[in-house]
């Protein structure tokens, strides 16, 4: 008797023990982690890469005329390293001439025609104006001729004597005639000089403001301080080989290192929360051990396209609290934006989130022995972790990934979120592509099929429960 109850004893503690270890199999695996659900002040927040410069800076332009004599672009030749510290007045940088110098051999190659030019109407103008005045004598001679001829015939017969007085007229009409064109030939001649004067000083001046321009490729600093290249349109510095344009002929800065800011993007699904005033801790890549603070001043009202990226974002301006002599610009920082401040909440990492048909969020809990699929109401996250509203409770233990085996588990819906999920309208579906975006309570956005059940057929597979003949919901159904 004694015998047969140690074996049942031991019959009982085999098939105890194999109990266990198909239910562990089960709910929980090896490499499973559990985390636990917290409760206390929650941070919203945002964080972003960003990259440091100065707040105000003096620009170091080039040449500014370059478009009045149809220079586009110029290159860089030589310029100092960047971050080297300058003087007024000290050499910065030395652009490329090649160009110019062309410029200046066909202005000189026009003054040199102009010139000629010049001379040689000159010339042209001085002989007719010589012939005209001799032309003039001539003609007063022929007067005086004619006024003696007509005094000599006094003796003469009348018809004599009026054929001298006609001759006398006619040599008077003559000079009058020839001295009326002389005066419009030197009119004439006068505007000529004019004109080729006018062209060779304005040859001469093109000349002179290229020989002019040619000493603004020399670059000087106009102030004291840092040199800090210049970005160009694709994000790069412009240094030694870079070109500049004639439309913003900056060829680099000088920044104000008494305040500093933080250049930072933010996409388009985090910008709403964003707003001007909004708190910022600021971290340095250079120095982790350094901790500063700042604030939001400005976000940029359109979104753009960053080079090597498909996604929209928007520009956030945060200005850095205080100065420190270790900032410099182009140094990377790591912002996180708060957003909001919560006193009580409870909340779990984002690793814990799992999602059905982008409608129900739920979670992996514990349960004793046993593992429950549990849907959740989720409220404000941050990066690493996400307010949890409804579903799960303080002290409650969470699986950080899927439990073996539990994968098609059936989920215990809430009821207070019927009609709440976000699931397809039925105007949606019929007027919508094959596809939609959704965008969850956490932040996330997901593209779903758009399905072709409608509003009441997707409002009945959240609402059915889990089957208890088959351990499915209606949502598992084909």
């Amino acid at each position: 008797m004694k015998k047969k109850v140690v074996i049942g004893g031991i019959v009982v503690l085999v098939l105890l023990a194999g109990y266990f270890m198909v239910k562990g199999g089960k709910g929980n695996d090896a490499a499973d982690i559990l985390v636990t659900v917290e409760t206390g002040t929650f941070q919203v927040d945002i964080e972003t890469t960003g990259e440091l410069e100065a707040k105000n800076s003096v620009k170091i332009y080039g040449p500014r005329k370059l478009r009045e004599y149809r220079i586009h672009q110029v290159k860089i030749d030589k310029i100092v390293e960047e971050g080297t510290e300058v003087r007024k007045g000290e050499w910065i940088a030395t652009l490329d001439r090649s160009e110019l110098m062309n410029k200046i051999q066909d202005a000189q190659l026009e003054v040199d025609r102009e010139q000629s030019q010049y001379t040689q109407t000159k010339l042209d103008t001085t002989l007719q104006m010589r012939q005209a005045r001799d032309e003039l004598v001539n003609l007063k001679y022929a007067i005086e001729e004619k006024q003696i001829i007509l005094d000599q015939s006094k003796f003469e017969p009348p018809a004599t004597i009026k054929q001298n007085e006609i001759n006398l007229e006619k040599a008077k009409r003559a000079y009058q005639q020839a001295f009326e064109n002389y005066s419009i030939r030197q009119a004439q001649n006068r505007a000529k000089m004019q004109e080729v004067t006018a062209n060779l000083r304005k040859a001469q001046n093109e000349l002179r403001a290229l020989t002019k321009l040619m000493g603004e490729f020399t670059i000087t600093a106009p102030e004291d301080g840092m040199l800090i290249y210049r970005k160009g349109w694709d994000g790069k510095p412009m240094k030694e080989g870079s070109t500049i344009s004639a439309w913003d002929p900056v060829v680099a800065t000088l920044p104000d290192l008494a305040v500093m800011i933080s250049k930072t993007y933010v996409n388009e699904v985090d910008v709403r929360k964003i707003k001007v005033g909004q708190q910022v801790e600021v971290g340095l890549d250079a120095f982790p051990g350094k901790q500063l603070t700042g604030k939001v001043i400005k976000v940029a009202n359109v979104g753009e396209q960053r080079p090597n990226s498909d996604a929209k974002v928007f520009q956030v301006n945060i200005e850095l609290d205080g100065y420190d002599p270790l900032l410099r610009p182009a140094m990377t920082t790591s912002n996180k934006i708060i957003v909001s401040m919560l006193d009580s909440a409870t909340f779990i990492p984002l690793e814990c989130l799992h999602s059905q048909n982008d409608s129900i969020t739920y979670v992996f809990k514990k349960e004793g022995l046993s593992v429950k699929k549990q849907e959740v109401m989720i409220g404000d996250n941050n990066m690493n972790e996400v307010v949890v509203l409804k579903g799960i409770a303080p002290g409650d233990r969470l699986y950080l990934s899927v439990p073996g085996g539990h994968e098609d588990d059936p989920i215990s819906l809430l009821p207070e979120l019927d009609g709440k999920r976000n699931l397809p309208q039925e105007e949606e579906v019929a007027t919508k592509p094959a596809e939609k975006t959704i965008t969850l309570p956490n932040g996330r956005v997901m593209t779903v099929p758009a399905g072709a059940k409608g509003k009441k057929g997707m409002r009945r597979q959240g609402r059915e429960r889990p089957a208890a003949a088959t351990g499915k919901t209606s949502g598992d159904k084909k």
